[in-house]
């Protein structure tokens, strides 16, 4: 049977919700990651270190007992974030970086930045003190099509930023095209960007297959092939410019499966599996302890953990669906085959 231990990973994009909610999925993404970089936009967002603090705690609450897992805390970029603020994240033991979300862009982001350019003298002080900026990289213009909006944000936003702010550590989160792996690839040490197992998985085709898939649905969208598989190259390349941060975002199945569905994918419960299936089909099982255990913690400047995993190739199937809070939520892969196993965790 073939096996596969590597240094237990940290998932960089996470979304746990608040209440009854985190409850239900803050378990199993516990039960796979040693930390999880915690995104802030709950409804009303987390914007100051208090606010912060005070969810860290619930979180913790929340868990497992016996459970090592450590949230990393993140605050939402607002047209209303004061400077003060920045320097507290600086000082924090346990908030790491701000959040940028252009207004409208993805869930709970109508409180977002509504001009990018407007935060630059928040973004500079950022630079100053060291505190990193995660953007969640799309226009939200009527007039771009929606295929087309990290590629854009590119051209319009983000390269204009990182001109003008040159030293600025900044994640470009989830990203889905060639045109973004590019980017990363060609720019500084101190830019680096997350990579979700959809994005790694499926193209665009996935959410029309025989009919409209709302589980498939999230943002940035799905992609074309051409661009999943520059993807794919970028997380299996060994390159530390690139890992681990699933963007696992749970919603109820009734809010998927309507006439306007919200956009995620939860996929906490097999994660990690669907990561090694992905580096094994790219024949660099080897590069995965990189892309998923050490490169986002040397660039957050984290220690790496001293806690282990180990991976099965064995197939299992995921279940139809989980509890949460007083309904059920549909995961990635539902009721379909895995074929790595995750064991163990040991010291």
């Amino acid at each position: 049977m073939e096996t596969l231990t590597i240094i237990q990973p940290d998932d960089l994009h996470l979304h746990l919700r608040d209440g009854a909610a985190l409850s239900s999925v803050v378990a199993a993404t516990a039960s796979q990651f040693a930390r999880a970089m915690v995104m802030p936009n709950l409804n009303p967002p987390v914007t100051t270190v208090e606010q912060a603090l005070a969810y860290r705690n619930r979180i913790l609450d929340s868990l497992p007992s016996g459970s090592r897992f450590e949230p990393l805390m993140t605050l939402y970029l607002t047209d209303n974030t004061r400077a003060d603020e920045i320097a507290a994240v600086a000082d924090s033991e346990h908030v790491y970086a701000f959040k940028y979300y252009p207004a409208g862009a993805t869930t709970n982001s109508d409180r977002g930045v509504m001009d990018l350019t407007k935060a630059y003298p928040l973004i500079e002080r950022m630079e100053k003190l060291g505190v990193p900026l995660l953007v969640h990289g799309e226009v939200t213009d009527v007039d771009v099509d929606t295929f087309d909006r990290e590629q854009v944000f590119i051209d319009r936003l983000l390269a204009p930023l990182l001109r003008r702010f040159t030293t600025l550590k900044l994640v470009f989160e989830h990203i889905t095209t060639a045109q973004a792996v590019q980017f990363v690839t060609e720019s500084t040490g101190n830019i680096a960007a997350t990579i979700t197992p959809q994005h790694l998985l499926y193209n665009r085709n996935s959410l029309f297959n025989r009919g409209l898939r709302p589980h498939a649905y999230c943002l940035p969208v799905l992609k074309r092939e051409t661009h999943r598989q520059a993807v794919v190259r970028a997380a299996t390349s060994n390159n530390p410019r690139f890992f681990l941060g699933t963007d696992s975002a749970p919603h109820a199945r009734l809010a998927k499966e309507n006439s306007c569905g919200c956009a995620g994918i939860y996929s906490a419960p097999c994660a990690i599996e669907l990561y090694a299936e992905v580096f094994e089909a790219a024949g660099k099982l080897d590069h995965l302890e990189g892309f998923a255990s050490r490169f986002g913690a040397q660039f957050y400047g984290l220690p790496v953990n001293k806690v282990f995993i180990t991976l099965v190739k064995q197939d299992w199937q995921v279940p139809e669906s989980f509890p949460f809070a007083d309904t059920e939520i549909v995961p990635i892969r539902a009721g379909e085959t895995c074929h790595w196993k995750l064991l163990t965790n040991e010291k």
